[in-house]
């Protein structure tokens, strides 16, 4: 009998060591989206994320006028704008009316569990075949101060829901009281706001498109200088801390096209600009290029409900007309509503904005977080 037992425990553990186990297809662990990403072998997993945006391509993810609830994108941080750090989420019939962004925008910035097989969706690192989606309750997220927290979760709690002078009123009370920097610090911060993403060492600069040195500002020509998109002497507050150092409206220029533009109001029009030939303009308005169209329309729709006069600010208006002058007003306001419908936000927009937000003002512009805003208060 002992010498039986003896055989059978050999048997087994030679059997044991033979038998190979497939540790590819299932996991109990549930995986940030980091390792979800490098781990695209079909294998069923749990993943955990926020809800960051729809994608529409492999390159493209949006966060608003979802035209569907057929797909998410997840990342570990909800103010993620990169696509390559973004896992998508194909969403099965069973979960569109609940997890779908169409159905359910407040989703967006939203923390979930997800499982189902890590491949490849739209052609970018992804999970199909979801078997479940489970809503993180607030009680399971980070508590503590923490900014990716603040924004854009709850960053417009206070706003939501309004419309008009209302939702005007309760978004410059959000984005008002932002830290200020020094005219000079705005050298070194365009270089980190506006950095060529192909080239470290270039910004790109905002009428001509040029990618240039970070170490070729001045005042000289083919030099670039800080350019206020609102101009200056609209209101006439020059470069001193508060509107006159506001990056939400600061961008690198070649300095001649700087001083081409001067302080003309925005309108469609004109001849091309000589350096610019992609920039029209006559003797009371600016065109820029159509890649930046909508920035330039949402910088100055900022301006406009950041600076609303109080705590002895000025009061910028925007307005529709052009030749302002002096006058606290920019224009024209149914050109830039038009131009900010013409050139949607886009990944660069939207990173430049955290940049600002996390590491110099930690203020936001709405209009970039939400573009239907402009409609819901001029128009």
């Amino acid at each position: 009998m002992r010498r039986f037992l003896k055989l059978s425990i050999v048997a087994f553990l030679v059997f044991f060591s033979t038998v190979s186990f497939d540790s590819s297809q299932t996991s109990a662990a549930t995986l940030p989206i980091s390792q979800a990403i490098d781990r695209q072998n079909n294998s069923i997993q749990s993943v955990e994320g926020y809800i960051v945006g729809k994608p529409t391509s492999a390159n493209t993810v949006i966060t608003s006028n979802y035209p569907d609830d057929y797909s998410l994108a997840l990342a570990d941080s909800r103010t993620e704008t990169n696509t390559a750090n973004m896992l998508y989420v194909q969403i099965p019939s069973q979960f569109r009316t609940q997890f779908g962004l169409k159905s359910n925008p407040e989703l967006l910035g939203e923390k979930i569990t997800v499982t189902g097989n890590l491949t490849a969706y739209y052609s970018h690192p992804g999970l199909k075949n979801t078997a479940e989606m489970i809503k993180q309750s607030k009680e399971e997220e980070p508590e503590g101060p923490d900014e990716e927290n603040n924004a854009p979760g709850s960053y417009y709690d206070s706003a939501t829901g309004k419309t008009g002078e209302a939702l005007k009123t309760a978004l410059h009370n959000i984005i008002d009281d932002h830290t200020e920097i020094s005219y000079s610090a705005v050298w070194e911060a365009l270089k980190e706001t506006d950095e060529d993403p192909n080239n470290t060492n270039n910004v790109i600069l905002l009428y001509t498109g040029r990618s240039q040195s970070k170490s070729t500002n001045g005042g000289n020509p083919d030099q670039w200088n800080r350019e206020h998109v609102w101009a200056k002497s609209h209101g006439d507050f020059g470069t001193s801390m508060g509107p006159g150092t506001d990056l939400h409206h600061l961008r690198p220029t070649d300095v001649s096209v700087n001083g081409a533009r001067g302080n003309k109001d925005f309108d469609n029009g004109g001849s091309p600009q000589g350096e610019a030939p992609d920039t029209y303009t006559d003797n009371d308005s600016w065109e820029p290029r159509d890649e930046v169209k909508g920035d330039v329309a949402r910088m100055i729709f900022y301006m406009d409900v950041r600076y609303e006069g109080d705590s002895g600010e000025l009061d910028l208006e925007v307005n529709d007309r052009v030749s302002n002058g002096s006058a606290p007003y920019h224009g024209k306001r149914s050109t830039l509503i038009e131009w900010h419908n013409l050139d949607p936000v886009d990944d660069l927009e939207r990173q430049r904005n955290d940049i600002i937000y996390h590491d110099y003002q930690h203020n936001r512009n709405p209009f970039i977080d939400h573009p239907e805003w402009v409609e819901e208060i001029w128009n």
